[in-house]
């Protein structure tokens, strides 16, 4: 286990800095810093892949995993105000989306690496990154915003109210709800970030590489 430590704190410091970053926005309210550290979530998954197999990119999903709800059960508790009313930082149909998203994108690209480990050294991180980034983005998005949900509960709909707002698509295209338009420049954001982490995965995995356990 100790030989995880390096993965399962790199990954613990992501998910916490993620959490801290998506209150900033940037690009009027498109993008938060979040979005820029959250993938390398990824970077770490795929890392710890390559050097000690897919079993052990596992435990450290977990620990990341673990990571998230408990920001998520602390964000619950903090209670900020604006517009008149009092709502809490990190909503529950957000917290459940930011699980269930972690969760499912992180087990599929673990999954996608190891398949394809064999051939080209930036094939497996590359295909396995896109795949989760993408089911990462639609479901997050999907589970903490869609109308969709609303029936869930009237507290549901009302704390994320202001994402189902129309509103140009990225400020430039057609109508949309708001949410959409977060989603895609998230997802545009994840797709580059994994194009960039390519090298230092290549630089970490050729420098620590060994059969996979």
């Amino acid at each position: 286990m100790t030989r995880l430590l390096p993965g399962v704190f790199a990954m613990a410091a992501i998910v916490v800095a993620s959490n801290i970053l998506v209150q900033f926005l940037i690009l009027d309210g498109l993008l938060t810093w979040g979005a820029f550290t959250y993938p390398f979530a990824f970077l770490v998954t795929d890392v710890m892949n390559r050097i000690y197999g897919p079993s052990a990119a596992r435990k450290v999903v977990l620990a990341g995993l673990v990571t998230g709800i408990i920001c998520s059960l602390i964000g619950s508790q903090i209670m900020l105000q604006g517009d008149g009313y009092t709502y809490p930082a990190v909503a529950v149909r957000i917290a459940i989306g930011s699980a269930c998203a972690f969760a499912v994108a992180q087990l599929l690209d673990v999954a996608v690496f190891d398949r394809l480990r064999a051939g080209a050294w930036w094939r497996a991180p590359l295909a396995s990154t896109l795949i989760g980034a993408t089911v990462d983005t639609a479901l997050f998005f999907s589970i903490a915003f869609a109308a969709g949900l609303n029936g869930l509960s009237a507290s549901a709909a009302a704390e994320v109210s202001w994402a189902q707002d129309a509103a140009p698509l990225l400020t430039v295209g057609p109508i949309a709800p708001l949410w959409v338009s977060l989603a895609i420049a998230d997802w545009a954001v994840k797709i580059a970030i994994a194009l960039i982490a390519l090298i230092p995965f290549r630089v970490i995995a050729g420098r620590f590489a060994q059969p996979a356990m």
